[in-house]
């Protein structure tokens, strides 16, 4: 900053009111920026002697556009490796018909992580559903 302007601003030579004029504007413009806003900030006199208000015009989303899907419910997508099917359990990626067989065998599952524990399936095969499935107790 140029030492003139600073001595001017910290000595009391410019008034108040016009700093923070100076300080909204300043502020606007850099949220309206950092927003990445179409439409500049503005500012509104609301009556003599009172300070501007900054305010941000901004353009609303369609509403059929979506920035992200909707979450699934995670309890809906799980599958229950004591009670589901053959054909259930062989839709999960790296089971097959024999690996469900083998699932289905050697039921009850007191935790999921029991089909790694016990040797039915390998750990990368795990990895890859440990998301996807739930061992209900009951």
């Amino acid at each position: 900053m140029n030492p003139d302007v600073f001595a001017a601003l910290t000595s009391g030579h410019i008034a108040k009111g016009i700093l923070m004029k100076i300080a909204q504007f300043a502020l606007a413009g850099a949220l309206a920026a950092l927003l990445g806003l179409s439409a500049a900030a503005q500012t509104t006199q609301t009556s003599p002697g009172k300070p501007t208000t900054p305010s941000i015009s901004t353009t609303s989303p369609s509403p059929t556009a979506r920035t992200t899907p909707p979450a699934a419910s995670p309890s809906s997508a799980l599958v229950d490796i004591n009670s589901a099917s053959a054909e259930d359990l062989d839709k999960l990626p790296g089971i097959g018909k024999s690996r469900a067989d083998a699932i289905i065998k050697n039921r009850p599952y007191k935790g999921k992580n029991d089909l790694v524990n016990r040797n039915i399936i390998p750990l990368n095969v795990y990895n890859g559903i440990k998301d996807k499935i739930i061992a209900k107790q009951g």
